[in-house]
């Protein structure tokens, strides 16, 4: 049974933006004392790259996956009035609310596939959870993994699930295979899939899943653009994500076949 909750903090103080990120995450303290790097709802594709953040970084986490702890930030619109800066002023605005925070891994560096330390059960594990997950941002290009205390921790799913862009034919998608998959910056590395597909198996059970899509805030489920409502929502991501599972054996073999 997946029982695990999301803490909601409030942000105090906002640090500095990560300029490297397309949607601006920042660096920002909150109310706990802990700095975290926080993706905002105002940016470009909405709730729903938190919607992809939060449960592609909770999967991780249940089949144990390094992955910091991610947090509901609530933003107050105070922040925008205080920032020079035109552009952090209006995503401040446009992201009062619930955001998504990541608990801020300092003196982390950025994965490089030809130095960095990825073990083959953790390199395969995240293949085939970014299989099921459909991300497709993590590629030589950008790797979306950090190494950290000389471990490698995944971060950054915001790309992923991208059938929820568009709701038409999402039956059909959670069948598809991930082609994409050839093109995965751990590949190589992954040399165990089976008994990462087995682990899988046995950690995102159809309740796990459940569990997990219900800590999906309703503020996002209902936010302007998604015309159904929280419920619904939710039946969709948690159907999608255990046929998704149910067909792991599919992408295993296609990820074998792509190396």
């Amino acid at each position: 049974m997946y029982n695990t909750d999301i803490r909601t903090v409030n942000m105090t103080r906002y640090i500095t933006p990560l300029r490297e990120g397309g949607s601006l995450p920042a660096i920002v303290e909150c109310d706990d004392g802990f700095e975290y790097v926080i993706k905002f709802r105002g940016a470009g594709q909405g709730v729903k790259a938190l919607i992809a953040e939060l449960l592609g970084g909770e999967m991780a986490r249940q089949i144990g996956l390094n992955m910091p702890e991610l947090v509901l930030i609530n933003l107050v619109d105070t922040f925008s009035k205080s920032e020079g800066d035109e552009e952090i002023q209006d995503l401040l605005k446009f992201s009062e609310g619930l955001n998504l925070g990541m608990s801020y891994l300092s003196g982390a560096i950025t994965y490089d596939p030809l130095v960095s330390i990825a073990e083959p059960l953790a390199a395969s594990k995240v293949v085939l959870l970014d299989s099921i997950i459909t991300n497709i941002d993590r590629t030589h290009r950008n790797t979306n993994l950090l190494n950290w205390n000389k471990a490698l921790w995944v971060i950054d799913h915001g790309a992923s699930l991208y059938f929820h862009h568009s709701w038409d034919g999402w039956e059909d998608h959670s069948k598809r295979t991930f082609p994409m998959i050839k093109d995965h910056v751990l590949l190589k590395k992954a040399t165990k899939l089976d008994e990462a597909a087995a682990l899988i198996k046995s950690e995102l059970t159809e309740e796990v899943i459940n569990g997990i899509v219900n800590l999906l805030p309703e503020d996002w489920l209902s936010a302007k653009g998604i015309d159904a409502n929280p419920e619904e929502r939710k039946t969709v991501y948690k159907q999608f994500l255990n046929t998704r599972i149910a067909n792991l054996d599919q992408l295993t073999k296609e990820a074998k076949n792509a190396r």
